[in-house]
């Protein structure tokens, strides 16, 4: 370790973050390298080791020859600093080696106001910050995720984005850039050759032109790049890479446990949900996989719980099956299990008392909003009898603790519908007390609030968001009518979710603003220590952009968005349908029941959905 990183290492909050040489690192004979590729997570140690895209990433990369993938974070503000006085570039885990000396530093962005953190990371390495003053091939730096199915925001900071799952999109760039390095290719060639791989984008081969009134004209590709780029999948999850083997932190993290992946898309088409389009179509694993994969993991990591990981957990058809063989290895060894994402219309007491075999979690349930019509709106297909009956499940099985989380500010939204929320809660603490089996414990009922943020790729994402002071006063709203001091209630901060809005919706001449703020505030926006109303208001202000413009406007239908080019499989004419009957308060049957012709199964080699 480099002495100047154990002198500041005892000045900081957990120095673990910053150490590396965790069990199950892969470490690598640099000798027999020819190839470094940086897997940066623009947050936390904790937050980017929870995440298990990034570990299936780094083995997957960490399996092709000749190439050492290594992860990076974001430090904390406290070492940030320490280190600029140091004089140390930002680094990578394993090695120790200074960031600006690897070959490829790929991104990986699930959360807009993350955006800051790459500006960070690369100015702490001493990388400059545009692409375009990265002249050389070497360090190229692209981004993936879910934020880039609207890259624009951080076009300028990036040489190009992988669209969809990067599996096999990031090796395929790692032997084309291979290739490029070893003939000499210029930057400029490479990138050119680089958007010829399916769900690469490459913001630098598109002239973006602009209306009077701001809006786009249009989006034209050069160089022989593709006008469309239509997203990356893949095509058999029972084929591709699962990290059995993989790193256990030697600090606590956010989710300190092995987690299994049961299937990507979602059947249920919620309107708001961006993740619900951008997965399909939905491909799911084998039960008898999945067991062996699930004990490979708890008995290499020793791991004392696991969690199954998807959009919609019980919506696994083989759950039950699943549940059953993981128990039987896992109860006898003091395993828990904990299922995430369940549905109201879909929780059972059989399910339930698998769920509390080895130790009992709190349960959740996300009803989105307190009115039925509202709930048809977005189509989130669950009742009220389906909650309050999940909820009588729960506290006849001995549960004392729900939360229920809903979404504030959804299209058409009426103060009844506000107020709807609370009597919704008042009714699940009616329901404890008719039905709980241990009332001498008490009930926990906690409703939590988050702002509608319109996403690009989803029905709403012609929508205009609530202004921050609409928020704030139907939070007041809600808060001011909540029947019992038996509910707790907590929201989120409108002023984040403006920004995070004016992020998902903009276009590339927010990078300015981006850079200014940056500037004005650093990295870690999206933790509330650090975040700046004032720095964000100063740099609209400075670069004359009205935020306002991207995230409270509604679009017309016939506007070309930022993120036009960029293909999900779902069709823009399935968008516009669904934004009909949402307006209609009609609902659309999930997928198992009836197809409803989105188009995403044109991307299945069988032209089908999975499930």
């Amino acid at each position: 370790m480099d002495q100047r990183l154990e002198r500041i290492l005892p000045k900081v909050q957990k120095p673990a973050r910053y150490t590396g040489g965790e069990y199950g690192e892969i470490m690598k004979n640099k000798a027999e390298v020819d190839l470094r590729f940086a897997l940066c997570f623009p947050d936390t140690y904790e937050i980017g080791m929870s995440n298990l895209g990034l570990r299936i990433l780094y083995g997957v990369l960490n399996q092709m020859e000749g190439v050492w993938c290594e992860r990076v974070f974001e430090p904390w503000r406290d070492m940030a600093e320490e280190m600029k006085t140091a004089g140390i570039p930002l680094y990578a885990l394993e090695s120790g080696d200074p960031v600006r000396n690897f070959d490829i530093l790929g991104f990986s962005v699930g959360y807009e106001m993350s955006y800051l953190g790459i500006l960070d990371m690369l100015d702490l390495a001493g990388i400059p910050l545009r692409s375009a003053e990265r002249t050389e091939l070497k360090p190229l730096v692209f981004a993936g995720g879910t934020c880039m199915y609207n890259p624009e925001p951080i076009a300028d900071f990036i040489d190009l984005a992988v669209i969809g799952e990067g599996e096999e999109a990031d090796a395929e760039l790692c032997l084309l850039y291979r290739r490029a390095r070893d003939e000499g290719w210029t930057k400029a060639a490479f990138l050119k050759a680089a958007a010829q791989i399916p769900g690469v984008y490459v913001p630098s081969l598109y002239d973006v032109s602009y209306h009077a009134d701001r809006t786009i004209a249009a989006i034209t590709p050069k160089d022989g790049a593709p006008a469309a780029v239509t997203k990356r999948i893949i095509q058999n999850l029972d084929e591709s890479y699962f990290p059995s083997k993989t790193i256990v932190p030697s600090t606590e993290i956010v989710h300190d446990r092995t987690v299994l992946e049961l299937f990507r898309g979602c059947i249920r088409g919620c309107r708001f949900c961006q993740a619900g389009y951008v997965y399909r179509p939905i491909r799911r694993k084998s039960k008898d996989l999945l067991l062996k994969q699930a004990f490979e993991a708890l008995s290499d990591s020793g791991y004392e719980e696991i969690s199954l990981s998807s959009l919609s957990t019980s919506d696994y058809r083989e759950l039950d099956g699943l549940c059953d063989g993981l128990l039987e290895w896992c109860e006898p060894r003091k395993v828990s299990l904990s299922l995430p994402s369940l549905r109201a219309d879909n929780f059972s007491m059989e399910l339930m008392k698998k769920v509390q075999k080895v130790r009992k979690s709190g349960l959740t349930f996300a009803p989105e909003a307190g009115s039925q019509r509202m709930r048809d709106v977005i189509n989130k297909n669950v009742t009220e009898e389906d909650i309050l009956n999940s909820c009588r499940t729960a506290f006849e099985g001995g549960w004392s603790a729900v939360k229920l989380y809903f979404m504030m500010g959804l299209p058409g939204e009426t103060d009844e519908d506000i107020l709807a929320i609370s009597d919704l809660a008042f009714k699940v603490l009616q329901c404890w007390k008719k039905y709980a089996t241990n009332k001498n414990r008490g009930v926990r009922i906690t409703v939590s609030t988050s702002c509608f943020v319109p996403k690009p790729m989803t029905p709403f994402q012609w929508e205009g968001q609530n202004t921050m002071e609409e928020f704030r006063r139907k939070q007041q709203l809600l808060k001011d009518n909540m029947r019992s001091k038996a509910i707790s209630y907590s929201w989120h901060d409108s002023t984040v979710s403006f920004i995070e809005a004016v992020l998902a919706l903009g276009d590339r001449r927010l990078g300015p603003v981006l850079e200014s703020v940056f500037r004005r505030s650093g990295g870690l926006a999206a933790w509330e220590e650090f975040f700046s109303e004032e720095a964000w208001n100063a740099a609209f202000t400075e670069k004359g952009v009205d935020p306002a413009f991207y995230a409270n406007r509604e679009k017309g239908e016939d506007e070309l968005l930022p993120w036009s080019i960029i293909k999900t499989g779902v069709s823009e004419a399935h968008l516009k349908r669904e934004r009909v009957l949402s307006r209609e308060a009609r609902t659309t049957p999930d997928c198992r029941t009836r197809c409803a012709g989105c188009g995403a199964r044109t991307l299945s080699r069988e032209g089908k959905c999975d499930d």
